[in-house]
């Protein structure tokens, strides 16, 4: 059963119910209504009837008298019996039934509905009371036919309304059901087209004009899925093909030099010291992509330490001025004592891997700068430098998995995997910092790394 379905039989049957309820409930106050009325009519017959009652000195009633009494109205009957429960008279004559057998029977003052001879009535039941004692019993009763034929005309109308609002009711609501699911069978059939052709760029089209209700948050999020989906599939079939052709430029390498040695049947330094090279090359490729892996995996856990910035800074320092030798300047320029909880071996990865960056991107002669200074509960550590810059359609992209701004295929001995960025991007979130660049072509680039230094933070 489709949930069209479902809910237009939910809504019809949550008014049909209401229009029973309501019906059983005006059925019922006419039929109090209707009694009342009938039982005050057989009240005055009563006192008009009890006031012809005369009862002789043998305990037996005057039937006379009875007989002289006309009640004006065919449908009034009524009985006398005396106390051994023997009918004295009736009207109309010859009514033999009591008109209420168990007001008969308990001889007291009562209202009660039965059936005599077929006929259905209400009767009063009255005992009569003299100086000598009880004496018998009247009953005064009234035919019930109109009341009745009134109840079934009325029981008739309010099922039959019932039954019409409900079919109304169903068409309406499933006008109105198939109007706001529309959206959703859109949704569902766009849904289909893209699980058939494996089209992630398709989206839901959104109406303008659409109230904004649970569908339309519905179709929203399931287009923002689709756009997340996209962008991991793009970058997921990037990533195979960038990590095969990083795979296959070593591997190629290392073949060739195999068969070179294989040709030459001696050992060879130069072939040996390029073998060991690329392998070194992809030792780092693959370590690399371990760390990613588990770092995006929250399976790499950063051992967490009070240690002074400070003095990692100073060693960072001190490396780069090694590295970059007599070709670049690398100064500090301003540090302050920080006092930083947080993976030290990390963040040394990170600050190698900026100032490593400047240093070859750099060309002789140039200037690479690092400062670290305390800012609040913050520190920052700012990496400058004067090379050739970063083009602006390649500065939103850096961080990004083997990422780089050269887009040829071609790279030298020195060039890296594009990964170091991305890792050190990760690092510096997992210590609930950030990391900035800013670049302008031909004047150098800066990166900026802030670090929460209260311990509490991390």
């Amino acid at each position: 059963m489709t949930l069209r379905v479902r809910l237009t039989l939910l809504f019809s049957s949550l008014l049909g119910g209401t229009l029973l309820l309501f019906g059983a409930l005006v059925y019922t106050f006419v039929n109090v209504v209707l009694l009342e009325r009938i039982d005050d009519m057989i009240t005055v017959q009563a006192d008009a009837i009890m006031s012809s009652v005369k009862v002789n000195a043998d305990g037996l009633f005057d039937v006379q008298a009875l007989r002289e009494y006309q009640p004006g109205d065919s449908a009034v009957y009524f009985q006398v019996w005396g106390n051994d429960r023997r009918q004295q008279f009736s009207h109309p004559v010859g009514w033999l039934p009591p008109l209420d057998p168990m007001g008969l029977e308990t001889g007291q003052v009562m209202f009660n509905s039965a059936f005599s001879r077929g006929v259905h009535v209400r009767v009063l039941t009255l005992p009569v009371e003299t100086r000598r004692g009880p004496s018998g019993l009247v009953q005064i009763g009234m035919n019930l036919a109109i009341v009745d034929a009134t109840q079934t005309v009325l029981a008739s109308v309010l099922v039959i309304l019932a039954l019409v609002s409900m079919g109304l009711s169903a068409m309406i609501a499933s006008l109105i059901v198939n109007r706001a699911l529309a959206p959703l069978a859109a949704a569902t059939q766009v849904a289909t087209t893209i699980t058939q052709a494996d089209d992630l760029s398709r989206r839901i089209p959104l109406r303008e004009g659409q109230a904004e209700d649970e569908i339309h948050a519905l179709i929203y999020a399931f287009n923002e899925t689709l756009a997340r989906m996209e962008k991991l599939f793009t970058t997921q079939r990037r990533f195979v093909a960038d990590v095969s052709h990083e795979l296959r430029t070593p591997l190629t390498v290392i073949k060739g030099e195999v068969s070179l040695l294989r040709k030459m049947g001696e050992m060879d330094e130069e072939s040996l010291s390029s073998i060991e090279s690329e392998v070194d090359r992809l030792t780092r490729l693959v370590g690399n992509l371990l760390l990613l892996a588990q770092a995006e995996s929250g399976r790499l856990p950063l051992e967490l330490k009070p240690f002074e910035l400070d003095t990692l800074v100073l060693e960072v320092f001190q490396q780069t001025r090694v590295l970059a030798g007599e070709r670049l300047t690398v100064q500090l320029t301003e540090i302050d004592q920080v006092l930083l909880t947080g993976d030290r071996d990390r963040l040394k990865q990170v600050f190698l891997n900026l100032l490593g960056n400047a240093v070859q991107y750099t060309p002789a002669g140039g200037t690479v700068t690092m400062s670290l200074k305390k800012i609040g509960e913050q520190a920052r550590i700012i990496i400058n430098d004067n090379g050739p810059g970063i083009p602006a359609q390649d500065l939103a992209h850096i961080f990004e998995r083997f990422y780089r701004g050269e887009r040829s295929r071609k790279r030298s001995q020195g060039t890296g995997f594009g990964l170091g960025l991305s890792i050190a991007q990760w690092i510096v979130k997992a210590h609930q910092g950030t990391i900035e660049v800013s670049s302008r072509e031909g004047e150098g680039t800066t990166f900026c790394v802030w670090l929460p230094v209260d311990s509490k933070n991390l």
